[in-house]
């Protein structure tokens, strides 16, 4: 039983439960959730994706996260790095047999990102952006992959720009984060090339340009202005905290309690683009 319940965690159940809600908020702003049962598929299919990507994630970075994060699965000991990669390979192909129930482009869009996010772990995760543009990339996709479930697959793409722009900015926090087990294991991501100050200024890029686009499809009209007040209440002000609060000597803990701060934002994304 702990190690079901260890290798639950390695899946790491809300970002599973954030990847099943984009696939099933961009269906329902599609205006349609019929075919009910693709629309199933396709939330089960990226869940599944999702849980098998965290956990290859792990199984890759064990080495690293004794230091970073000891308390995870792998890391603490509590199962093996073979029961890990088998249980990612099981949840991979789980995921993708999902896909091809619904279609031959949906199985195609599922087999590609499932190979991303392997890729993304065994080797972009320690590049300088490769890995955090790869990450951000499969978390939008979600979007994407529920407005296809339903054919309309356009309707997905404001949904899924604000989801790359907003996990891309929270990756480089995560990279700040890891800074000492990724400068240790020679990892070049970002903030360890080129430094915490350069990576604040990248956050800070990145999320201002998310607040203006967030802002086009109200002042288009593809929005109203239920979803301005969302933002306007819940998303710009958790963003505005967050920025006002990175410091170059911010400490690991302080750092993971605003990435978390950033995930709980997304799910106030979510209802502002539900209700809008």
């Amino acid at each position: 039983m702990r190690k079901i319940i260890s290798l639950l965690k390695l899946t790491r159940p809300i970002n599973v439960l954030i990847a099943m809600l984009s696939v099933f908020v961009a269906a329902l702003i599609s205006g349609t959730l019929s075919p009910w049962v693709a629309v199933l598929l396709a939330c089960l299919s990226a869940g599944l994706i999702t849980a098998a990507a965290n956990s290859i994630n792990d199984y890759y970075d064990i080495a690293i996260d004794r230091i970073n994060k000891p308390q995870r699965p792998l890391a603490a000991g509590r199962i093996s790095p073979r029961a890990a990669l088998g249980s990612a390979l099981g949840l991979y192909a789980a995921g993708i047999a999902l896909a091809s129930a619904i279609s031959p482009q949906m199985l195609a869009v599922a087999a590609l990102f499932s190979l991303l996010t392997w890729r993304y772990s065994a080797h972009l995760k320690r590049t300088a952006l490769w890995g955090n543009f790869a990450v951000s990339l499969s978390t939008a996709a979600a979007f994407i992959y529920g407005a296809m479930a339903v054919g309309r697959p356009g309707a997905g793409i404001f949904p899924a720009l604000f989801a790359f722009f907003f996990h891309f900015g929270r990756e480089i926090i995560k990279d700040m984060e890891d800074v000492a087990g990724d400068r240790q294991f020679a990892a070049h991501t970002f903030p360890v090339r080129y430094g915490t100050g350069p990576a604040i200024i990248l956050v800070w890029v990145n999320f201002v340009v998310l607040v203006g686009l967030t802002l086009l499809p109200y002042f288009t009209g593809v929005y109203g202005k239920t979803y301005f007040l969302i933002l306007l209440l819940g998303v710009y002000p958790l963003i505005g905290y967050v920025l006002f609060s990175i410091r170059r000597d911010s400490p690991p803990q302080h750092l993971n309690r605003l990435s978390n701060l950033l995930k709980a934002d997304m799910l106030v994304g979510l209802l502002a683009i539900y209700w809008g």
